[in-house]
């Protein structure tokens, strides 16, 4: 077994505590070379990927994680602790990704989003793609990197955001028209040779692990990498490599190594540095766990309904149908049935809130009539599974080529507390008006998940409104004291909510009520009982 560096650092089980200065390796790797007759590989189109490996279920259409994300804000609708974000800097093909994705799947926790450095490479000019081609241009200089960008991306990542991230196109060394889209990171893990480059951004990480890798076996990996996957030469990438990433590896990687917590020798064959550094990331995160439902319950006691609800007026038609919908005798046809008329009336009263200014068109007869037209962008409809979705024919119904979205939220039997499990949400939604629809809220702890989840993706909070058919009084206040300028509008509230978070007198289970299937014992009104045993 290979004897690792002598570093100014304590060992401690399978990694390194660094004091001071790193060492360098300056051996020659000529005697590496592949032989000269090599020919060269077919070219694939590679692209930089960031990916998260959660537990989840996959479907043709959806991806539905089976470990929820609690709650990542507090009573108040703002987030309480940033993500946790872990930086993996390293030479070029030392493991950084390798490492990266053995403690993904060690934490074994969900909302894990891995950034890869390898996605924010600088657009570049034409004569820069030109020396590109010709394996001239060092891409292993801190100059490559558009900087900015990432220091912008992570800050809105710890921040509970969500951004936009560039997928690079290695063969053609440019950014593909096309950006993905991150969202709900719990913890962020940032890797890439120039990871502990910028003073900023090592502001920004909260535990910086160098990987240290035999230089042999970097080039040696390399040469495999470039060669199969990325269509390159076996002279392109020798030149490449004594040219540009040697040097730049002695010059600006290596120094970093005495900037970081944790140096892990040999990368991914040290499993003891790795699980050390799963055991503190699951203490740091332990720490972050919020009561967010508990809060809510003991919050906004006897405070008069705040002026953004507005309740439906309860005509002798309205109360008629909240009585037949409430009748625990009622068939499920004629719950469905009245339910949906219901919805109607509700949505019609929400679009009255919309924005409209006046406009003037001609009557078939030649005259002019003044009148009014929306003046918003587009509206948007996101319901909150599973019962939400049940008010989409209706906001269909009225909206012509209204976009839907759709939240997961299910709440964690152990804990009690509403988690994120899925969400679809259109493009560009933060331009829209969006009606945010479920049938029921009682302690509010899911609309306002739903609601900072909008927030997360730029949606302004005064074009957010949420549309309940009944709502408790506590979830009402729940969410206007969190957010004030989202417009509450239901067809009732009611006063209670019992031991079990049941809005009382109530309408039961909505769901289970609506789609046939048995209740969850102990489970609230406003979502379903996921359990995570």
């Amino acid at each position: 077994m290979s004897i690792p560096p002598a570093y100014p650092g304590i060992r401690i089980s399978g990694c390194w505590a660094l004091g001071a200065e790193g060492s360098s390796n300056t051996e020659s790797l000529d005697r590496l070379l592949p032989p000269v007759g090599t020919g060269r590989s077919p070219r694939k189109r590679t692209t930089s990927q960031c990916k998260s490996e959660p537990p989840l279920l996959r479907t043709s259409k959806r991806t539905i994680y089976t470990a929820g994300r609690p709650p990542w804000y507090n009573e108040h609708g703002t987030q309480s602790k940033e993500a946790f974000a872990i930086g993996l800097g390293g030479g070029s093909a030392s493991g950084k990704t390798t490492v990266a994705r053995m403690i993904i799947e060690a934490l074994d926790v969900p909302w894990v989003v891995l950034l890869s450095m390898d996605s924010f490479y600088k657009v570049l000019t034409k004569q820069q793609q030109e020396q590109a081609a010709h394996n001239n241009f060092n891409f292993d200089h801190p100059d490559a990197f558009d900087f900015d960008l990432i220091i912008s991306t992570l800050k809105k990542l710890k921040q509970g955001k969500s951004v936009k991230v560039p997928i690079y196109d290695f063969t053609t060394h440019s950014r593909k028209k096309d950006w993905k889209t991150l969202y709900g990171a719990n913890v962020i893990i940032f890797e890439g040779i120039m990871a502990f480059a910028d003073k900023t951004l090592l502001e920004l990480l909260d535990m910086k692990i160098f990987v240290d890798t035999d230089s042999d076996i970097r080039l040696v990996r390399r040469l495999r990498r470039d060669i199969s996957e990325r269509g390159r030469d076996i002279e392109g990438v020798i030149k490449q490599y004594n040219k540009f990433v040697k040097p730049a590896f002695d010059q600006y990687i290596q120094p970093t190594m005495r900037l970081a917590d944790i140096v892990v020798p040999r990368g991914s064959g040290n499993a003891v540095a790795i699980d050390l550094i799963v055991q503190h990331v699951h203490s740091q995160l332990e720490e972050r766990e919020l009561s967010v439902r508990a809060a809510l319950a003991s919050a906004h006691q006897c405070h008069p309904l705040p002026r953004t609800l507005s309740v439906l007026k309860s005509t002798p038609q309205v109360r008629g149908m909240h009585t037949i919908i409430r009748d625990k005798e009622t068939s499920r046809d004629e719950f469905i049935f009245y339910s949906k008329r219901l919805m109607r009336l509700l949505i019609e009263h929400a679009l009255s809130f919309l924005p409209f200014q006046d406009c003037v068109v001609q009557t078939p007869q030649g005259q002019d009539y003044a009148g009014k037209c929306y003046s918003g962008k587009q509206i948007t409809g996101v319901s909150i599974l599973r019962a939400g979705e049940t008010m989409e024919p209706a906001l269909r119904a009225v909206c012509k080529d209204v976009r839907i979205g759709t939240i997961l939220i299910q709440t964690n039997q152990l804990t009690g507390e509403p988690e994120l499990h899925y969400l679809r949400l259109p493009k560009d939604i933060s331009d829209d008006h969006v009606i945010l629809m479920d049938c029921t809220v009682s302690t509010g702890a899911a609309a306002m998940m739903a609601v900072r989840v909008l927030l997360d993706h730029d949606v302004p909070e005064d074009k957010i409104f949420l549309l309940s058919l009944l709502m408790a009084e506590m979830g009402v206040h729940s969410v206007a004291y969190a957010f004030p300028r989202v417009k509450i509008i239901t067809t009732a509230v009611d006063k209670r909510v019992n031991d079990l978070f049941r809005i009382i007198p109530g309408i039961g289970n909505f769901g289970d009520r609506y789609f046939g299937t048995d209740s969850v014992p102990d489970g609230s009104d406003e979502e379903e009982v996921a359990s995570t045993g």
